[in-house]
């Protein structure tokens, strides 16, 4: 790993095992997450004026009116989203930054991410370059679409709320798969597990999130 990716003072390794220590406060338990999240350099992932903050349990913007993720949502997600699925094919909605992508490709076969900002996902693509992350597969698209060249799915993560679950979503998870999702306006967000049994899903009500809109097209 290049210095650049270790990081020094305020993104270096002891910053990084502070928030993996808060992340197992907090009840993520997955290991497999947390030591993802521990080696991933996420300042790589945030303007340069933002790297010194790029370890607190907090969402920090990237531009184009989008966030990355505060880290224990990332963590909590990707933990509900393997449990009990093969860990073959993801699809993400949503690269933006493209963290949580990255923290995916270390956890599962192949990842298909949808971005409809593509100012946002060549920044991403670059990160990925960077960091040799070889199983991530990339497109320009509105995400309420998915990516249905390549589904079913194993599981389907997203990153942006929906007021309504996208109906092409749920139609390309496979069998024995799940969704995972914030669903809601502006005024209250739910996060949202669906698990696929054949041809019927089960839908789970978790916590109250805060994403940004999924918004239609391409930019």
């Amino acid at each position: 790993m290049s210095s650049d990716h270790r990081g020094i003072g305020m993104t270096s390794q002891r910053t990084r095992d502070r928030l993996i220590t808060r992340l197992k406060q907090q009840g993520i338990g997955n290991t497999e997450v947390l030591t993802v999240m521990r080696d991933l350099p996420r300042h790589i992932f945030v303007d340069e004026a933002l790297a010194s903050r790029a370890y607190e349990d907090t969402a920090l913007p990237i531009g184009q009116g989008q966030t990355i993720s505060q880290p224990f949502i990332v963590a909590r997600m990707t933990e509900i989203l393997l449990e009990g699925i093969p860990k073959k094919k993801v699809l993400e909605v949503g690269t933006g930054s493209g963290y949580q992508t990255a923290v995916l490709s270390r956890l599962v076969e192949r990842v298909f991410s949808v971005e409809r900002i593509a100012v946002l996902q060549n920044q991403a693509r670059e990160r990925f370059y960077q960091l040799k992350l070889n199983n991530i597969r990339l497109k320009h698209s509105d995400g309420s679409w998915g990516w249905e060249d390549n589904a079913p799915y194993d599981g389907i993560l997203v990153t942006c709320a929906p007021e309504q679950i996208p109906e092409g979503l749920l139609a390309q998870l496979a069998p024995g798969g799940r969704l995972v999702i914030p669903v809601g306006g502006s005024n209250a967000q739910s996060l949202q597990v669906i698990d696929r049994n054949d041809s019927s899903f089960e839908r789970t009500e978790l916590d109250a999130v805060s994403f940004v809109p999924l918004l239609a097209g391409r930019i």
